[in-house]
């Protein structure tokens, strides 16, 4: 898909929305020798069950993403907290476009424009207006997602579903949530991969390709 070696910025509007949305695709372009950057703005400390340490998911997100392959200098954390990005919203652009000028990415992921959560949200129509001149996917997050056009997939092999399934079991603290379960994750990657006659995929929204 990437013929040359590229920049690839995740935007994860929460720890873990990237391993969710396109953990797979993280693994396989790493594997293909790409530069993987995983920028995440919020731990969620306010929202941790109270049996771990309010900021678990710190540690939890350097870990899923050492399993990804994601080298630890290039995961980026911001301390928003939850829930509350529609207040920020310039604070969250300066930082985004800083992003930009020190990254220079050819790819960025984001959630899809219609994620009814309002951070994603947030994320995603920021990430709009700070990536304009980059090529631009939205991942999928069926749970927060009224509306979702499968227009490009990414064919994904058992390795790199494996990867993506050890990478989201490191939040322990995230388990009891119903998308966390491995059955569900293979299903969704099946359904997708089915769509395009492979065992695997991850689908995504184009909202920008630009062809050099």
């Amino acid at each position: 898909m990437l013929v040359k070696r590229s920049k690839i910025l995740v935007l994860a509007p929460h720890t873990d929305d990237g391993e969710f949305g396109c953990g797979g695709t993280i693994a396989k372009f790493i594997q293909e020798g790409h530069d993987v950057y995983y920028a995440a703005f919020s731990a969620c400390q306010q929202s941790v069950l109270p049996q771990f340490p309010s900021d678990i998911l710190i540690t939890e997100v350097k870990e899923a993403t050492r399993i990804l392959g994601i080298k630890p200098e290039n995961l980026i954390l911001f301390d928003y907290d939850v829930r509350t990005f529609g207040y920020h919203r310039q604070e969250i652009l300066d930082d985004l476009i800083k992003l930009r000028t020190d990254i220079n990415p050819d790819l960025v992921f984001i959630p899809t424009i219609t994620d009814i959560h309002q951070d994603h949200h947030t994320i995603a129509e920021e990430g709009l207006r700070a990536f304009k001149f980059s090529s631009i996917l939205s991942y999928e997050l069926p749970w927060n997602n009224f509306s979702f056009t499968t227009s490009s997939f990414i064919h994904l092999s058992e390795e790199n579903i494996r990867t993506k399934v050890n990478a989201l079991k490191a939040y322990q603290s995230q388990a009891h949530r119903p998308y966390s379960d491995e059955d569900f994750i293979r299903s969704l990657a099946r359904t997708r991969g089915v769509q395009i006659g492979t065992r695997y995929a991850e689908a995504f929204e184009i909202i920008r390709w630009i062809i050099n």
